[in-house]
């Protein structure tokens, strides 16, 4: 499986980036696979890219991706041969697989994700059912979507050190819910593979963790192939003492944003940028595009009204924000009918699967796209199948895709990296 031919909402001639990641195509596909011999990918994950023209770097990596249900019908066959791969790993015997949702069962769209998904893993020859954590869920629930599909939902048993139905033993359990109220009593200590793993959720994973690992492989393929690792990778600092209801920590917040828009600035400086650099305050854990805001001087963050305190000070789940991630903002220049856009990039296991455009009609190129207001418009498939061809049309966009692949995989071997340095099992042994 290579990365699929997808259209972009970009065209013109390839920018000077992608044209060197598409030269370096060969190098950068047997670093690739030296990579995941070395480490296990996860199971799934999506990655939110920015494209700024002079830079094309990831802003967020999802290891429970919710819009599966957002990718373009032809990529089910894709999806399905990653699936098979990953499973096999895992679950030779395929004798089951139980999903695990996130507890909103009013969330329509959600939920025909999880249809979506149920659906891909049944093609890859598993049998699937839905296992609920949502307390309210107390016997087998037959959810009816707008779309006609219907879902059954059922409350987890568990039975010493396994969990599943009550006529249903899974051999692997398969998270879609980001454990951002915790992690439930009754996943801890089974025997049956947990994927991703438990330590992956926000009860306890974050972003700052992620952004680090991610910046020694930037750093890493930037040398591969020669580049500046500033071209793909966002600057980011950490402030842990904060408090936006108090009104504590805001020097260290302060301190973080001017360092950053420092740095930022000298790098426009040395790339004849003339726009104005910006950053991106966010909770250090957490989803859902909850607990972020877009800032130009240190000034905004110490003079924060309290309707802006108030949304920053919670995320999902009613959780108190008390470290934030300050990170580099990547202004985008894409867009989709006139309406600011960002790709986002869904993988199984190593493999590049689809994606599609979050896109915002009353957001900025300087702004966060995951907010209310937001629609998803697939990518699709290029009429040609052929491999991207660095000898082809430099216009041609399966090339223009190319580097998304390859930039979207580099965050994948970040989450890779964060994983196996946050399990605790590992923690214990060393």
């Amino acid at each position: 499986m290579t990365v699929p031919h997808l259209t972009t909402a970009l065209s013109g001639p390839l920018l000077s980036l992608e044209r060197q990641i598409l030269d370096a195509q060969p190098t950068i596909e047997h670093w690739l696979r030296t990579k995941w011999q070395e480490h296990a990918a996860p199971f799934y994950a999506s990655v939110d890219l920015r494209n700024a023209g002079f830079k094309l770097a990831p802003v967020d990596t999802n290891l429970f991706p919710g819009g599966f249900n957002n990718l373009a019908p032809e990529f089910m066959p894709l999806c399905v041969q990653a699936v098979m791969v990953a499973v096999e790993k895992i679950c030779p015997d395929a004798r089951g697989i139980l999903l695990v949702p996130e507890n909103h069962t009013r969330n329509t769209f959600y939920l025909q994700n999880v249809v979506t998904l149920q659906a891909m893993l049944r093609q890859a020859g598993m049998k699937v059912r839905i296992g609920s954590l949502n307390p309210e869920v107390t016997a087998p629930t037959t959810l009816e979507l707008p779309s006609g599909a219907k879902l059954l939902v059922e409350p987890i048993v568990r039975n010493g050190r396994r969990v599943g139905l009550p006529d249903f033993d899974p051999c692997t359990v398969l998270l879609n819910n980001d454990l951002s109220a915790g992690i439930p009593a009754i996943l801890q200590g089974i025997d049956q593979p947990i994927l991703p793993p438990l330590h992956g959720g926000w009860a306890t994973r974050l972003k700052s963790n992620h952004f680090t690992a991610y910046d020694e492989v930037a750093s890493e393929f930037a040398k591969l192939i020669d580049i500046d690792p500033w071209l793909i990778n966002p600057y980011f600092g950490v402030c842990g003492e904060i408090n936006f209801h108090e009104r504590t920590g805001e020097e260290c917040l302060a301190r973080w944003v001017d360092g950053i828009l420092g740095q930022m600035r000298e790098k426009y400086q040395e790339y004849g940028i003339t726009q104005d650099p910006f950053v991106i305050v966010k909770a250090d854990a957490g989803t859902y595009g909850m607990g972020i805001m877009s800032v130009k001087s240190a000034d905004e963050v110490v003079s924060l009204n309290r309707k802006q305190r108030n949304k920053m000070a919670v995320v999902k789940e009613g959780l108190e924000v008390s470290h934030v991630i300050v990170q580099e903002g990547v202004p985008t220049f894409e867009s989709v009918n006139d309406a600011v856009a960002e790709p986002v990039v869904y993988m199984i296991d190593h493999f590049v699967v689809g994606g599609f455009y979050r896109v915002h009609t009353d957001r900025g190129i300087d702004e966060n796209l995951n907010a209310p207001g937001m629609h998803f418009v697939p990518l699709a498939f290029e009429s040609s199948c052929s491999q991207p061809d660095p000898d082809g049309h430099p216009n041609a966009t399966p090339n223009r895709f190319y580097a998304y692949g390859v930039v979207a995989r580099l965050a994948l071997l970040a989450a890779a990296l964060e994983l196996e340095r946050t399990d605790p099992a590992a923690l214990v042994a060393a």
